[in-house]
C-alpha cells in the first residue's frame, strides 16, 4: 500500500530511544559535584576536599516534583503513589588532559559515555579551604577545559570509525548491493560528523542533522551529542543576592558556543543545609533569614526542583498519569511516543493487544472536578494507535486478549 500523500515523516531525536535515561554530574574536581549529588538525593557519598574522592560513579533516583501529581493523589487518595523520577549519576572530576589519561582519565570518560545527558557543574565561589585543581577560580576556563576533553574523546573515536569504514568502502569498490550502498552512506555520514567535531570544533548536539544522520549518530553514543544543562555553584551570599561577577561571563560563553542551553545558578552550601533540615518550617525560616541578611531582591527558594525538572526535560522525557483508588502513577516516556508504545511501559501485553486509549487532560479534570463531569463535557476522548501521548495526559488503556501459542 503506497504511503499517504503529505504524510509527516517524524524525525528521530538524538539519544537512546528509551525511557530509562540518566543525567551525569560532570565537572572539574572540588567544584561541588558530590555535595550537590548528596543534596539532590540525600545520599551519603563521600565529598572530601580531595581531587579523586569519587572514583566509582554513585547513582540514585530522585522524584520529579509536580503539583499535578500531588493534586491527583489528593483527588484519588490512592493506596499507592508512584511519582516520575530522574536518575542521576555522580561522576568523578575530570582534569585537563583526561582524554590522554591524566587524573583518572579514560575511566571517567567511559562513565560519561554511559549516561544520556550532562549536568555540567562549574564553581563560581571563592573558598581558601577548598583547593581548585587549576589554582584559581575561573569558571569560563573550567567550562573550556571540560568541553575540550569531551570533544577530544569524540574526535579519537570518530577518527577510528572513519579509518575502519574507509577500508570497508574501499573493499566494496563501485556499485554493490543495497547493503553495500548502506555502508557507503554510513561512511559519508560518519565522515561528515567527524569533520564537524574535529575540524570545526563543534559539539554534535549543536549541528543540524537529517533523520538518517541522527540514526547513525545515535548508534555511536557520542559524548558531545548528549544534552547539557549548566549549573553554577555560588556562595550563600551570592545566591541570596542573585549576583556574581562570573554569571554574565558564563552566560555569554554559553550563548556564543551553545546557544539555547540553560544556565541555572544554585548554592551547594544552601542546598546542603536545606537537605539536613527535617521540617519544612525550618527550611522556610532559614531561607527567609538568609534573604533578609543579604537583602535578596526576591524570596529565596531551593534551586533543586528547577534543576531536576530541567534535567528531565533535557532528556526529552515526559510522563502520563494513571489514576484510581489503588494507585496514582506517573509513567515516563520519551516525547512523540504513540499510545500503544506508552501502554507498553505499563505492560508489554498492553502494546501487543492495544485497542484504544481513553484520555483526559489534567486541566479538564481539575477544572470540572470529577471524571463524570469530564465525560459529560465531551472532554473524555477515545484515541487510537496513531495518538501521540502528551505530557500530563491521564490515560486508561483498553487491550484485547493475547492468543497464547499452542
Amino acid at each position: 500500500m503506497p504511503p499517504k500523500k503529505n504524510a509527516v515523516v517524524e524525525k528521530p531525536m538524538l539519544g537512546r530511544p528509551s525511557n530509562n535515561l540518566k543525567m551525569g554530574i560532570v565537572g572539574l574536581p572540588n567544584v561541588g559535584k558530590s555535595s550537590f549529588f548528596n543534596s539532590l538525593t540525600n545520599s551519603a557519598v563521600p565529598s572530601e576536599n580531595f581531587p579523586f574522592c569519587t572514583i566509582d560513579p554513585s547513582e540514585a533516583r530522585v522524584n520529579v516534583p509536580d503539583e499535578r501529581f500531588e493534586w491527583l493523589c489528593n483527588f484519588y487518595k490512592p493506596a499507592s503513589k508512584v511519582a516520575a523520577y530522574l536518575t542521576c549519576v555522580d561522576i568523578a572530576g575530570l582534569v585537563k588532559g583526561a582524554s590522554e589519561g591524566q587524573g583518572l582519565g579514560n575511566a571517567f570518560l567511559s562513565h560519561i559515555k554511559a549516561v544520556d545527558g550532562i549536568f555540567h557543574l562549574t564553581r563560581a565561589f571563592e573558598d581558601a579551604d577548598i583547593t581548585h585543581v587549576e589554582g584559581d577560580v575561573n569558571p569560563v576556563r573550567d567550562l573550556e577545559i571540560i568541553h575540550n576533553e569531551l570533544r577530544i574523546k569524540d574526535v579519537e573515536f570518530l577518527t577510528k570509525q572513519v579509518e575502519t569504514k574507509k577500508k570497508d568502502v574501499a573493499r566494496i569498490g563501485k556499485g554493490g548491493n543495497a547493503a553495500d550502498k548502506a555502508k557507503k552512506e554510513e561512511f559519508e555520514i560518519i565522515s561528515k560528523v567527524h569533520d564537524w567535531v574535529a575540524n570545526q570544533n563543534r559539539d554534535v548536539r549543536d549541528g543540524e542533522w537529517t533523520g538518517k544522520e541522527i540514526e547513525v549518530i545515535n548508534s555511536l553514543f557520542l559524548i558531545t551529542a548528549k544534552p547539557v544543562v549548566y549549573l553554577v555553584n555560588l556562595s550563600e551570599r551570592d545566591f541570596a543576592r542573585k549576583k556574581n561577577k562570573w554569571l554574565p561571563k558564563i552566560k555569554q560563553w554559553i550563548d556564543e558556543h551553545h546557544p539555547g542551553d540553560l544556565l541555572i545558578p544554585f548554592s551547594g552550601i544552601v542546598e546542603n543545609k536545606l537537605s539536613m533540615m527535617e521540617s519544612q518550617q525550618e527550611k522556610l525560616d532559614y531561607l527567609k533569614s538568609l534573604g533578609e541578611e543579604h537583602q535578596s531582591p526576591s524570596p529565596l527558594v531551593s534551586a533543586l526542583p528547577k534543576i531536576i525538572v530541567t534535567g528531565y526535560n533535557a532528556l526529552q522525557l515526559i510522563y502520563f498519569f494513571t489514576g484510581g483508588p489503588d494507585e496514582v502513577r506517573a509513567w515516563t516516556i520519551r516525547k512523540n511516543t504513540k499510545a500503544p508504545q506508552a501502554a507498553g511501559t505499563i505492560h508489554t501485553d498492553f502494546e501487543k493487544a492495544f485497542v484504544m486509549a481513553e484520555v483526559m487532560k489534567f486541566d479538564d479534570l481539575k477544572e470540572l472536578g470529577t471524571e463524570a463531569a469530564v465525560k459529560a463535557g465531551g472532554k473524555y476522548r477515545q484515541q487510537g494507535k496513531e495518538y501521540v501521548v502528551l505530557d500530563g495526559d491521564i490515560i486508561y488503556f483498553k487491550a484485547g486478549q493475547i492468543q497464547k501459542k499452542k
